[in-house]
């Protein structure tokens, strides 16, 4: 018997959907924009079990990939669970097999290896594209290929075995200029370990360059930034040990005392050259984009300011500060040129922010002026009332974030809605940055489902351009990321 009882965080709008489905010719209020031919794939995720801990952080649930098909002005939308091997388990066994996130010696004995914690990854984090390949991702494992029309899950991907770091990022680097990704791997050989093995993918798919380095201290490498001479680490303030694992914990925890660091290398050396930046203790977790120019590296990204995981205790023992979870658009500047071993960092914009952010992809690795993500207007307060107390910031406008004038432009969702993160998807045709639409999925409290905004970027005062509405709420999502009907066979 499946009882989600004692999950308090896991009720209501948020109760998992433990189902999977595919909805054709969806209903659409608006019009669909003609150009836009393509799809929508969202990654998150969506227990299929319980929990084994309460506490346990959401992080831990299985993956679950969804996509939203364009095509003659027609949506068809499509959900399924990836099956990875903990999923299977899992399934086979029916029930939970697997313990607290990221730790392997509190699984149950039929599954427990803490020789490879990478067997146990729910990839459920990010969709990548790449070579003509649709992938999922976490961290915490390795890359799983997924059949981009049935979602079918094909298995575990390690590049013909050329990936040697037992883990992938769930935030890969494409450059739109030499068509490689650049891609990392942390605690790349195994548990609490400071190995950080970077590689370079041709456009083929192939690896094609390998660079292996340390970090000052174990701790967390969600994202990072690259330019076209150079690859960024930021590093925030959790660690762990084994020791940490070993005594059956949770694997991340908040220590206010350590410094946020900056890793800048050459992207096409060996990791020598490897110079560590130290800045204010932020919790550095995604970015938006970075380029070079001359001696100085430009980082624009929405850092928060401490601890912004409730479910990561601080090492101190002191209570979660929702003071100091609040993430702000930054831009860093780092000159390599200087002896100094510190760097530059200046508040764009007083609004708090999401910090789940989108750039133009066709200027990755280059300067760009506009950032796209999600944030609160305190002016639009959310109706209560009629959406019913829910628990969490509510996210009810995308922005248009100018680093260069310092302007924002919103789009709003509705007094009921609360939006993920969005995904930016250039106007066919068009050269110029930031030409092109914003799409991402709202949860609609009042009516108990899930709608799929497309709007503007250039307009998003002017509201919708149109919404697919879902009969239910689909899965919650993480990242997402649009494929022209090119890219894809």
């Amino acid at each position: 018997m499946v009882d989600f009882s004692q999950v308090p965080t896991k009720l209501g709008y948020f109760a998992p959907e433990r189902f999977e489905g595919e909805v054709f010719d969806c209903e659409v209020q608006g019009k669909i924009p003609k150009d836009l031919r393509g799809t929508f794939f969202r990654v998150g995720g969506d227990w299929l079990y319980p929990p084994k801990f309460a506490d346990d952080a959401p992080l831990n649930s299985d993956g679950y990939i969804s996509a939203f098909r364009f095509h003659d002005g027609i949506v068809d939308f499509k959900g399924r669970y990836v099956r990875t091997k903990r999923f299977l388990a899992d399934r086979n066994a029916n029930r939970q097999l697997y313990g607290y996130y990221r730790n392997p010696y509190t699984d149950d004995p039929a599954v427990r290896d803490p020789s490879r914690p990478n067997l146990r990854t729910v990839s459920n984090t990010a969709p990548l594209i790449h070579a003509g390949k649709l992938f999922t991702l976490k961290e915490d494992g390795l890359p799983h290929r997924i059949d981009p029309v049935t979602l079918e899950t094909l298995g575990v991907w390690d590049f013909d075995g050329a990936w040697k770091s037992q883990t992938f990022t769930a935030h890969p680097k494409l450059d739109p200029v030499s068509g490689e990704m650049v891609a990392f791997g942390y605690e790349a050989t195994g548990l609490a370990t400071d190995d950080v093995f970077i590689y370079t993918v041709n456009k083929s798919g192939q690896v094609a360059h390998e660079i292996r380095v340390k970090t000052p201290y174990v701790t967390m490498l969600h994202d990072v930034a690259l330019t076209q001479e150079h690859f960024i680490i930021p590093m925030c303030g959790y660690v762990t040990s084994l020791d940490i694992l070993k005594q059956g914990k949770i694997h991340w925890w908040w220590d206010n005392t350590k410094p946020g660091y900056i890793g800048i290398l050459s992207r096409r050396g060996d990791g020598k050259d490897i110079r560590w930046f130290k800045g204010p203790a932020r919790c550095m977790m995604h970015t938006f984009n970075a380029h070079t120019i001359g001696s100085k590296i430009v980082l624009y990204a929405p850092f928060w300011d401490g601890n912004f995981f409730p479910f990561f205790p601080n090492v101190d023992g002191s209570p979660f500060e929702p003071k100091r979870a609040r993430a702000f658009v930054r831009k860093i500047t780092i000159d390599l040129k200087s002896k100094s071993d510190t760097y530059t960092e200046e508040l764009l914009f007083e609004s708090p922010v999401v910090d789940l952010g989108k750039v133009d992809p066709r200027f990755m690795t280059l300067e760009q002026r506009y950032g796209f993500t999600g944030f609160a207007d305190p002016k639009r307060p959310f109706d209560t009332a009629r959406a019913g107390n829910i628990q969490g910031r509510v996210t009810n406008c995308y922005g248009r974030f100018d680093f260069t004038t310092g302007k924002l432009n919103a789009y709003f969702a509705g007094d009921t809605h609360s939006l993920q993160e969005c995904s930016f998807v250039p106007r066919p045709g068009s050269r110029s940055e930031g030409d092109g639409y914003l799409v991402g999925v709202a949860a609609n409290y009042a009516e108990m489902r899930s709608e799929l905004i497309i709007a503007d970027a250039q307009n998003l005062e002017a509201g919708d351009v149109a919404r697919v509405i879902l009969p239910f709420r689909t899965s919650a999502q993480v990242h997402g990321i649009w494929a022209g009907a090119e890219e894809l066979a």
